[in-house]
């Protein structure tokens, strides 16, 4: 079976909206492992619309950035209402029906794990359906005061932590899973 696996960068007050204005102090050798330890084990990526067109305006444009070869040669499903189509980006399709219903046949078929970078709200409804099997969250020693947080409807979705690493930043790469 695959898993779905989430990550987010995080301010310490929960804010996961806009990370490429705040996050960039704190990126070092660490965090970069820690995401590629991510993509090594998935085939596919799963993005919402905001992170895909956030990202597809970037990655194709930078084929020499760390981590291009592997944000433009993966495949990306994207999750979206709005959009008819996404060739701007290579590897890319959308998800076709129910994305709860599509996802959770997803991972009863073959290949790796899914992985999900950014895309807030897509990470909040998956977490909702608990089709998250492991939500990795960056959190960085910054509070921002305002922006979307990943928790913000007040509901409860219990957690339990798999594991916690301190990074000389002062960054926590924490593992969490359905509890």
């Amino acid at each position: 079976m695959r898993n779905i696996i989430a990550g987010l960068f995080i301010s310490l007050d929960g804010v996961a909206e806009a990370p490429g204005t705040w996050h960039f102090p704190y990126f070092n050798d660490e965090m970069g492992g820690a995401v590629e330890a991510i993509w090594s084990r998935s085939d596919t990526m799963l993005l919402g619309r905001k992170s895909w067109q956030e990202f597809a305006s970037y990655w194709p444009e930078h084929p020499e950035a760390d981590g291009a070869d592997v944000m433009n040669g993966t495949p990306k499903l994207v999750v979206s209402n709005t959009l008819d189509q996404v060739d701007a980006w290579q590897n890319s399709s959308l998800l076709k029906g129910d994305p709860i219903e599509a996802l959770t046949e997803l991972k009863q078929g073959p290949g790796r794990d899914i992985s999900i970078s950014g895309s807030l709200m897509l990470t909040r409804s998956l977490l909702r359906a608990k089709l998250i099997d492991e939500l990795h969250l960056l959190i960085h020693p910054i509070a921002l005061g305002s922006g979307a947080r990943l928790f913000d409807g007040g509901e409860h979705i219990p957690l339990e932590l798999v594991s916690c690493t301190p990074f000389s930043t002062g960054v926590l790469h924490t593992v969490y899973r359905s509890a």
